[in-house]
């Protein structure tokens, strides 16, 4: 063909295209129903996660008001109790920050604004001693870790964390620690029941804004901060770290890191398969991956690596407390992050590459 005509031919062609598309024929386009997997997201997952996780800071709630009112080592044990239970749910919640539980304006995800970790001691005690404020930038002095700080101390005696709450002030700050916990919450799940669940089906795109894509972005995101952040930063793994700091274990005043690990990890596999709490089973990104050219090598590989983060993860013991095994014999914590490492790349880059979705946040550190 004359090379003067090529670009006419090819503009002729483009034309006749959409011609032939705009006159009924359909063009070739993945054929998963990808309403029917933000249906199920938000159905089976997202809202049920989060309405556990408001059951369980009202309890927490109630607790703390019983604890307050009349401050004893049982009231203290049970409120001890009432906390590992919603922050063992809130574990469930933690990786849909998007939408109502997203940033707005000078307000941070839900996850800053409720889950930040480490907190400081330091700020906690100021805002005890003066006028807290649960709206301030101070989100390490708020959420439920603040609230950890609070009831199970450092090296504190269970009657030492007693006597501390004959302070009125300390007191106050407990009870509205919990209640702007619960605040947050019920704000971002009225609004999915509010109406946000049927906007979230309906933006089936694949852009960046859509519901897929913000799943998407935020299911990596959130495996990333428990490789990161719940093993990399207390391993001494993380930019501009030296050694280990086991002192900046998730969960640390509580001592249930490992726990609460396990139950991040196990979310972030529900979210991979589509499988809600209770057992229902609709399409998650696996079947998502089942749909597209070279999707089934990639699910092959990608469960090959989650067996191996399985065993790793089992192989990490509940007890002694995970600042403790980082300190003084950490090879199965090293174990454990290598093999999530090593999942990184099935669920980052290869997904991302597959699905024709566009990572938009960046880890920091080059995965």
């Amino acid at each position: 063909m004359n090379r003067r005509l090529y670009p006419t031919a090819l503009l002729l062609a483009l034309l006749i295209g959409v011609a032939a598309c705009e006159e009924g024929e359909t063009p070739i386009q993945n054929s998963f129903d990808r309403g029917e997997m933000l249906e199920n997201m938000a159905q089976n997952l997202i809202i049920p996660a989060y309405t556990d996780l408001q059951t369980r800071v009202g309890a927490l709630g109630s607790s703390a008001e019983s604890f307050t009112q009349n401050p004893t080592m049982n009231a203290l044990q049970a409120l001890q109790a009432a906390w590992q239970a919603a922050y063992s749910s809130w574990q469930y919640a933690n990786a849909y920050n998007f939408g109502p539980a997203g940033e707005e304006g000078v307000r941070r995800s839900l996850l800053e604004e409720v889950g930040t970790f480490p907190v400081s001691g330091e700020k906690i005690e100021a805002a005890i001693a003066g006028s807290p404020n649960f709206n301030d930038f101070n989100r390490d002095a708020r959420g439920f870790l603040a609230v950890e700080y609070l009831i199970f101390g450092t090296n504190e005696s269970e009657a030492d964390l007693v006597a501390a709450f004959a302070s009125q002030n300390r007191k106050d700050f407990l009870l509205g620690a919990v209640a702007d916990i619960d605040r947050r919450i019920a704000e971002v799940l009225s609004a999915w029941n509010g109406g946000y669940a049927s906007e979230f089906t309906q933006n089936r795109g694949t852009d960046v804004g859509s519901s897929t894509s913000m799943l998407y972005n935020e299911f990596v995101k959130s495996f990333e901060s428990a490789k990161n952040f719940k093993l990399g930063l207390p391993l001494g793994r993380r930019p501009g770290q030296t050694q280990a700091e086991p002192q900046l274990v998730e969960a640390w005043y509580s001592g249930t890191s490992t726990t609460m690990l396990k139950e991040h990890l196990q979310a972030i596999e529900r979210i991979w398969q589509g499988r809600g709490g209770q057992g229902q089973n609709g399409p998650g990104f696996r079947e998502y991956l089942e749909s597209v050219e070279g999707g089934p090598a990639l699910i092959e590989a990608t469960e090959a690596q989650m067996t191996a983060v399985r065993a790793a993860l089992e192989a990490l013991p509940d007890s002694p407390p995970l600042s403790e095994q980082i300190q003084l014999s950490p090879e199965s914590a090293d174990r454990l992050h290598t093999e999530l490492q090593k999942q990184t790349r099935f669920y980052k880059s290869d997904m991302s590459s597959l699905l024709g979705i566009s990572i938009t946040f960046s880890s920091g550190d080059g995965d």
